[in-house]
Order: structure tokens, then sequence, then C-alpha cells
């Protein structure tokens, strides 16, 4: 996945910016288009930029779990085979 020039919490102050004024004026100011705006507010709707950190960290701690998990049922499988052999 391509990395994005903003952060999040740059992400949530830009929605906010739609608040007040129309979405095609802020996309244009910030140099996204407006479906990218969309796009981000479908993610990131009703949250704010303490939420959006809140959010970035669970999504990674969330990842290294995964990748924790993904280890221990390979290591576990690899035991298994080994006990299943007759020595």
């Amino acid at each position: 996945m391509r990395k994005s020039r903003f952060t999040e919490e740059q992400m949530v102050k830009i929605l906010r910016e739609t608040d007040k004024t129309p979405v095609a004026d802020v996309a244009k100011k910030h140099g996204v288009s407006a479906e990218t705006v969309y796009q981000w507010k479908r993610k990131f709707g009703g949250m704010d930029v303490d939420d959006a950190k809140r959010l970035k960290s669970l999504e990674s701690e969330n990842s290294k779990l995964k990748k924790m998990l993904a280890d221990r049922m390979l290591e576990i499988e690899v035991l298994k085979e080994v006990n299943a052999k007759k020595w």
C-alpha cells in the first residue's frame, strides 16, 4: 500500500475544515482530489485527532499481535510434524 503524504491527524484536521467550507475548495487547497477527501471521511468520519492517533496505535499493535500468532501457529505445526515421526 502506498504511503500517504498526510498523517491521520492531518487528514482529520482537513475533514474538520470541510465542515465549514465546501469539499471541493478544501481539496483544492490541500492538493488532493475530492474523492480522496470522501474516502478519508468514510474512514475518519466522526473522529477527533486523539481518536485518529489511538486508531493508528491500535492498528500497529494489532498487526504485531497477528504476526506473533502466525509465528506461534507455525511453530506448533512444526512440532506436530516432528512429534508425528517415529524415531
